[in-house]
């Protein structure tokens, strides 16, 4: 049977399979399930900057305010600072985690100021995190920032969290970058451990019926996955940063792919909405059939087999293959 351990983050994980960021992970039984069956580590939902600033600022208004102007209030009002807002319940969820697991847990962390982001971070490293994934995402509506300007910016926040803290630091990419080995190479040389291939965005739609914006979840599927593959492909052998899929992986070929494609771990999210840590059982078996049946004893054997590196048809991954593509079609 394949050994289906692996290193991710310089932590040594049983399988490559790992619970990704979603509202399944504030369910411990879940998550013990899920570990029973093959989950390596856990990423935890994310703790949003933004979303706590939010909140502060609410409390304040609604109660500092009221005790300001209101002797009487002072009375029956206590004060903004004995609410448990901010940080304090993703903490004390991250503690719980952490007692409970018996793998790795990854707080992930989406921020917006770089003083926001390392002090964050270094709450969680004191909290218990095996180690933490950033999520980059700036929205470019700044017609006067440019790209260099805006990566420049992202680069300078992975290198002030990754100062702040001992523990690895991951950086969850968008699949936006318009030259992706570059920038990757850049979160090398600022100290990041891993990179995660890609983010989903949920981009707001539109009801013409009411003409309002709507945001819905919309589940991955196994047609995401090849956006991950292409870019592992291509990055494997050329960075010395771990690498992981997310985004597309369902079944147990999948995360095979992302393996030969040069991933150290493969995160799981929408397969394990659906069905729950059956889903990672599944997935689990199905990868260590498959690897067995391509004559694999371990997952560091198959690491980046198909890469641009090793791949006997490596032209593939290049822009040639597109246009051969192209001429090729013949309408059905």
């Amino acid at each position: 049977m394949t050994d289906l351990t692996t290193r991710w983050l310089g932590l040594e994980l049983a399988s490559p399979l790992v619970i990704g960021a979603c509202p399944l992970t504030d369910d411990l039984p879940v998550l013990q399930a899920c570990v029973e069956v093959g989950a390596g580590a856990v990423v935890m939902r994310s703790l949003f900057e933004e979303q706590i600033v939010a909140e502060q600022m609410a409390a304040h208004k609604f109660i500092d305010s009221r005790i300001s102007t209101d002797a009487e209030a002072r009375s029956f009002f206590p004060e903004s600072e004995r609410f448990s807002i901010g940080s304090n319940t993703y903490l004390r969820r991250l503690d719980t985690l952490k007692k409970h697991l018996t793998v790795p847990v990854i707080a992930s962390l989406n921020g917006i100021t770089p003083g926001g982001w390392t002090g964050y971070a270094t709450e969680l490293e004191q909290a218990g995190a095996d180690a933490i994934e950033l999520n980059l995402y700036d929205l470019a509506n700044d017609t006067n920032e440019d790209a260099a300007a805006l990566e420049a910016r992202q680069l300078a926040v992975v290198a002030s969290v990754v100062e702040a803290v001992t523990i690895p630091v991951s950086v969850k990419l968008s699949p936006f970058y318009s030259a992706l080995p570059a920038f990757v190479a850049g979160l090398d040389k600022v100290g990041a451990r891993g990179v995660v291939m890609f983010n989903r965005f949920y981009q707001p739609d539109m009801d013409l019926e009411t003409l309002t914006l709507t945001r819905d979840v919309v589940l991955s599927s196994c047609q995401e996955l090849p956006v991950r593959l292409h870019a592992l492909g291509l990055l494997f052998g050329r960075t010395k940063l771990d690498m992981a899929a997310s985004g597309g992986v369902h079944q147990g070929d999948d995360a095979a792919k992302a393996i030969l494609s040069g991933a150290h771990a493969v995160q799981l999210v929408s397969a394990v909405l659906m069905e729950g840590p059956a889903a990672v059982a599944r997935i689990h078996k199905q990868l260590t059939q498959r690897l067995q049946d391509m004559g694999y004893d371990t997952l560091a054997q198959a690491r980046g087999a198909l890469s641009m590196t090793n791949a006997p048809n490596a032209h593939a991954w290049e822009r040639l293959n597109y246009a051969r593509l192209l001429q090729g079609w013949q309408p059905k």
